[in-house]
């Protein structure tokens, strides 16, 4: 159908039309997820999918939805730089909200969550395309995307201790994943919040969550290796991620109870990662050690 279909549609409130079946309906808005231009999937097919989810028009058919964005997630998969990234992207996207409706009204078994959760661990870990913005056509967000539907896979009921854990692992995974382009539209923030998803579970022990920081702080106290590469490139991305976990710990509203003991991980972690802002006045950085400016 035209986009003059959809547009009419929306300013008519999005019910769901009586002339097409929902399921006709619902591939074409799949198909509009990949469009390269932003007003369409973004201002006409996120919108109409996010609305009809939130009304309750796929209740019954959860899992068959669910399953098309799993499918979505391969669209393309290994490509970087054409625009097969949307579609993968805005699927994680839904998937995301499929999750989280599942959770709230009890609709998805919990071998299908499983089951969504590690196709989105495989493609989370094998998508290419990290761009957060293509000039022209709008936002593309995989990590972003990939992180905030990681976050509601956290808030599953259907996951525990063991679950979550490997979720965690997942987002280090992908933080830690060598680049050649640092995240620059938001990544390690989102990356945090999905972090805060599991933290607000209150089932992953400290024993488990202080070698995790452990992990990521070795990669973001990398300083110079004089092998000519880039140093930042490898310890960039962690230590973005370090702060913006710190953030959320402190100012995050309904800590989880691990906050206190895991803030003090991570104070730590931030410490040991930038002796060169955080040294005492009088004292200059001389790579490993620190000297005083009198001495």
């Amino acid at each position: 159908m035209s986009e003059t279909y959809w547009r009419e549609l929306q300013a008519q409130g999005l019910a769901v039309p009586s002339d097409r079946s929902l399921h006709e309906l619902t591939a074409e808005l799949t198909t509009m997820l990949g469009d390269p231009d932003p007003a369409v999937r973004d201002g006409l097919a996120v919108p109409v999918i996010l609305t009809w989810l939130d009304r309750g028009v796929y209740d019954d058919l959860m899992s068959g939805l669910g399953d098309g964005m799993a499918i979505g997630l391969s669209a393309g998969l290994g490509e970087s730089g054409t625009d097969t990234v949307f579609r993968r992207s805005l699927s994680a996207r839904i998937l995301g909200a499929c999750l989280d409706r599942g959770t709230e009204h009890a609709l998805v078994a919990p071998d299908r969550v499983l089951d969504w959760g590690d196709r989105l661990a495989t493609w989370f870990l094998r998508e290419q395309d990290l761009r957060g913005f293509v000039p022209g056509k709008g936002r593309a967000e995989a990590v972003s995307h990939g992180a905030d539907a990681l976050g509601a896979l956290a808030r599953s009921s259907h996951l525990g201790a063991p679950e979550l854990t490997v979720v965690l692992d997942v987002l280090a995974d992908r933080l830690l994943l060598p680049t050649e382009e640092l995240f620059s539209h938001g990544e390690p923030d989102r990356l945090a919040a999905a972090t805060m998803q599991v933290l607000h579970r209150d089932l992953v022990p400290l024993s488990v969550l202080e070698p995790w920081v452990a992990r990521i702080a070795a990669h973001a106290g990398v300083r110079a290796a004089y092998d000519g590469r880039d140093p930042y490139l490898v310890r960039g991305n962690a230590e973005s991620f370090l702060r913006a976990l710190y953030l959320q710990l402190a100012l995050g509203p309904q800590p989880p109870a691990v906050r206190s003991d895991l803030l003090l991980v991570v104070v730590d972690a931030l410490r040991a990662t930038n002796p060169d802002h955080l040294r005492a006045p009088g004292e200059h950085y001389l790579g490993t050690r620190r000297a005083s400016a009198r001495s």
